[in-house]
């Protein structure tokens, strides 16, 4: 439970080793990281959780998903878990959250791994943009119910962007992203107007002007043909990160953690290994 209240679900995986804490991309829950949990579990003891509002957790009070409320859900399970300055591996969200939460604690993480952090290189937040925020719109647009897993792993199968995600990725999402109905159908955990105003949110935590405050390396990863945080721009983030690298995956795009679990575990150990 989350001082706000919020109950966040989260997984103590086991392990062998330091203690690693995963975060997920906003839509999606801790399941996708399944294939990468299995591997790393061989050097850390491994955490997992949703985020409010996503997978097994309860939503956001009032609906508001700032998103420093993510951070308080990951500091939260740090908190039940004890975890004792964990790594932290981050996708999207999860890299942005992950960064707030070693904002409000500092020295918090021993390293952080992120995949394209939404960390818009803007002085100052943000305001949310409701009804003008091409994510949000096309969240809100989001089938939301399926008659069965089947049928929901077949029509995300089948189109993009989830056709591209590792079968094993793909798998934990099903399994994790869709809510059992009373009568056997299933919808999404992560309710389309909840995704949208979690998109609406993105740009209003500032943590850009506060990157200065985060003194644990972090290893910043993009892909090559992203639409999002790429090359162009993770490394306007690094210059004012005190230890830093940027690495760029050549063609991949957003997703590229989620479509390479191999290369993904790799390049946590080799961060993690220079840390």
């Amino acid at each position: 439970m989350t001082p706000d209240g919020v109950s966040i679900a989260y997984t103590d995986h086991g392990g062998d080793g330091p203690d690693l804490l995963l975060a997920h991309a906003t839509g999606f829950c801790a399941g996708v990281w399944r294939p990468m949990v299995a591997a790393l579990q061989e050097r850390f003891r491994v955490v997992s959780f949703d985020e409010r509002g996503h997978g097994s957790s309860a939503p956001a009070p009032d609906g508001v998903y700032a998103w420093e409320g993510f951070a308080t859900d990951a500091l939260a399970v740090i908190d039940a878990t004890g975890l004792d300055h964990p790594y932290g591996v981050g996708h999207s969200c999860g890299g942005a959250l992950l960064l707030l939460a070693e904002m409000r604690r500092p020295g918090l993480f021993s390293a952080i791994w992120a995949f394209e952090p939404i960390v818009f290189p803007v002085e100052g937040p943000v305001a949310p943009t409701p009804n003008r925020n091409r994510l949000a719109d096309g969240a809100r647009k989001r089938r939301a119910a399926f008659a069965s897993r089947e049928e929901a792993r077949a029509n995300y199968s089948s189109k993009p962007p989830l056709m591209w995600l590792d079968p094993r990725v793909l798998d934990g999402y099903i399994d994790c992203g869709l809510r059992d109905l009373p009568d056997g159908t299933v919808t999404l955990a992560c309710e389309p107007e909840h995704e949208a105003r979690t998109y609406e949110m993105g740009g209003s935590h500032g943590a850009y002007g506060r990157l200065d405050e985060v003194t644990c390396p972090v290893s910043l990863v993009c892909g090559e043909t992203t639409d999002a945080l790429g090359p162009s721009l993770l490394p306007l983030l690094a210059a004012r990160l005190a230890h830093s690298t940027v690495d760029v995956w050549m063609g991949h795009g957003h997703f590229g953690c989620l479509v390479d679990p191999e290369r993904t575990v790799a390049s946590v150990l080799a961060a993690f290994n220079r840390a």
